[in-house]
């Protein structure tokens, strides 16, 4: 979404929500591509949509995390989050193709 990707741009008017992590891994991509200012008005632009996961929500996450190794730590998290919420996890990551309450996007 935020390297502009046209695919994305139907999602933009839509209520969204992420993890700390998810942002931390969008501070450290911006970082990479983009400088550190870039990275820090990104990070700036959606700390305000950050989810307080409850202990139980991580539980679950890593328990999913357990039993799919290859899906990374914080999208497990992201995804706990947004089935908790009653909404569906955007992502672009093949292991979560499959999965309920996904929206797939690439």
């Amino acid at each position: 979404m935020v390297r502009g990707n046209p695919r994305y741009k139907r999602y933009l008017a839509a209520e969204l929500r992420t993890s700390v992590w998810n942002l931390v891994e969008l501070y450290l991509a911006s970082l990479r591509d983009r400088g550190e200012a870039e990275a820090r008005r990104l990070f700036d632009r959606f700390r305000s949509i950050v989810v307080e996961p409850e202990d139980e929500w991580l539980f679950e996450a890593m328990a999913l995390k357990a039993r799919r190794p290859k899906l990374s730590y914080a999208d497990t998290i992201g995804y706990t989050i947004a089935r908790r919420l009653g909404a569906r996890f955007l992502t672009g990551d093949e292991a979560f193709r499959r999965l309920p309450d996904v929206e797939f996007c690439r």
